[in-house]
């Protein structure tokens, strides 16, 4: 397991004081990618195969929405592993140890230079500290899209400011970008997110907002391809 201090700042704030889901998401993936010195055999084998790990899915339940100056802790641990996908938890934490979000992803292995999956050996999956599956409301990592009564909207283009150091639209963005198209009234208590094929700078997003009484589906599209689906809840 590892783990980070935060406080929530004016920065990461909302207008009404709160923690935005946003800066949630950043906290969640800054732990996640720092959990890597933890296990320095795995970061060893990733440098060594020119490797990275990429977000492949993600589900968050907002169990409550901390506030400004509140501290935090986020924590990130593996509990499952396959040679080309890894399965984690990341939660965040108040002062008082109660969980304000719970989390899980997939993970997925891909050659950077190829820009492919790539398998893991035994040997290194053996080496992984594999921690006990947090209790949370699991749900299928796959986000079906209604078969008609979306609404097309403008293109978001990728800025230079979006892209992260893997040279792609860095994964919470994209939830940030989609937040900007629900009802200004909707309070987001659930998020799942299936990532497919990574934006790049200068890509334009073609959103596609399906909404029903109980969730909004966008979907981001590079030209025929879906990007990204993204479910708020």
């Amino acid at each position: 397991m590892y783990s980070l201090k935060y406080k929530v700042t004016t920065s990461t704030c909302d207008s009404e004081g709160k923690l935005k889901l946003y800066s949630a998401l950043q906290m969640m993936q800054d732990c996640s990618e720092m959990w890597i010195d933890s296990e320095p055999g795995v970061k060893q084998y990733f440098t060594e195969q020119n490797m990275a790990q990429l977000l492949a899915t993600r589900q968050v339940e907002i169990i409550r929405v901390p506030e400004y100056k509140e501290e935090l802790t986020v924590t990130t641990s593996v509990y499952g592993m396959k040679p080309m996908f890894g399965f984690r938890n990341t939660f965040i934490y108040d002062a008082q140890g109660n969980p304000c979000y719970k989390t899980w992803s997939m993970g997925a292995f891909v050659d950077k230079l190829a820009g492919k999956l790539k398998r893991i050996d035994d040997a290194t999956i053996a080496s992984m500290t594999l921690e006990p599956q947090l209790e949370m409301n699991y749900k299928d990592r796959r986000i079906i899209l209604p078969k008609d009564g979306g609404k097309v909207l403008e293109p978001i283009k990728v800025l230079r400011a979006d892209i992260d150091y893997n040279k792609h639209l860095n994964n919470a963005n994209y939830v940030r970008m989609a937040m900007e198209l629900l009802p200004e009234d909707f309070e987001v208590r659930g998020l799942r997110v299936e990532y497919r094929v990574a934006a790049k700078m200068g890509d334009r997003l073609v959103p596609m907002v399906f909404q029903s009484e109980e969730k909004v589906i966008v979907s981001l599209a590079i030209g025929n391809e879906v990007s990204t689906i993204i479910e708020f809840t």
